[in-house]
């Protein structure tokens, strides 16, 4: 397990994603020249700088300039080759021809269209091809306003109503809602699985004073993970559909 308690409880919170994407990732990873991967949003390159050293052609798409100049550095340290085009979804027809794995993490939320995001992926993802998202649950954001003390936006966004802008609080989906787009925008789902149903709430202190708790953790993210129960209690969603 990673080392220090920041990589213990993100490794706790992207396993089951990692492990999901594995069997899709593995397909070609040992055949040069690998997938065509593109991540919509990968910011400072937190899965691509990962994805790409497994052998694949990596492309991320940000509109920060910032972001991509920090994913450029991590690219360099660990020698991976991952190239960094600036722009958001609206622009990714004109970015990139086509790709084999579309990586949508954390985006469909700050989207003001979700349906016509997942449409333009749709459109650049090859007949065949994996989508990977990553969005957040409305129900556990009801549930971690009101431990907050925020009580009107648990209440909003427990009705689905917004709670702001989009872009500053954004979209939450339950897995209903997440499902019913993805099937919408012409996708064959594959899998749901709900991400972070535990990791959120241990205290940081156990994951360093705990031995193999981290691990232990791991282990019960990946028991719960396709259960329907505890899908409403996942920080996000992550769904794997197809061409």
């Amino acid at each position: 397990m990673p080392g220090t308690a920041s990589e213990r409880r993100d490794s706790a919170r992207t396993a089951v994603v990692w492990e999901a994407l594995g069997p899709i990732l593995d397909k070609q990873s040992l055949e040069p020249p690998g997938l065509r991967v593109l991540d919509v949003g990968g910011g400072t390159g937190g899965f691509a700088v990962r994805v790409a050293g497994l052998g694949h052609r990596v492309t991320v798409v940000d509109p920060s300039p910032d972001a991509l100049a920090a994913l450029a550095r991590r690219a360099r340290e660990v020698g991976a080759d991952v190239t960094g085009l600036q722009g958001d979804l609206s622009d990714l027809a004109s970015l990139v021809d086509d790709a084999d794995v579309v990586l949508c993490h954390g985006v469909l939320e700050v989207v003001d269209d979700p349906a016509a995001a997942l449409a333009t992926i749709h459109s650049v993802l090859r007949p065949g091809g994996t989508v990977s998202l990553l969005v957040a649950q409305r129900h556990a954001a009801v549930i971690a306003r009101a431990m907050a003390g925020h009580f009107p936006q648990a209440l909003e966004l427990l009705s689905g109503a917004p709670t702001g802008p989009v872009g500053r609080t954004g979209h939450r989906f339950t897995a209903d809602e997440a499902t019913a787009l993805v099937t919408a925008a012409g996708f064959a789902l594959t899998s749901v699985h709900g991400v972070r149903v535990f990791a959120d709430l241990v205290p940081g202190s156990l994951l360093d004073l705990e031995p193999g708790a981290t691990a232990a953790l791991v282990e019960l993210e990946r028991a719960v993970a396709t259960r329907p129960e505890y899908l409403p209690l996942a920080t996000q969603l992550h769904l794997l559909a197809s061409r």
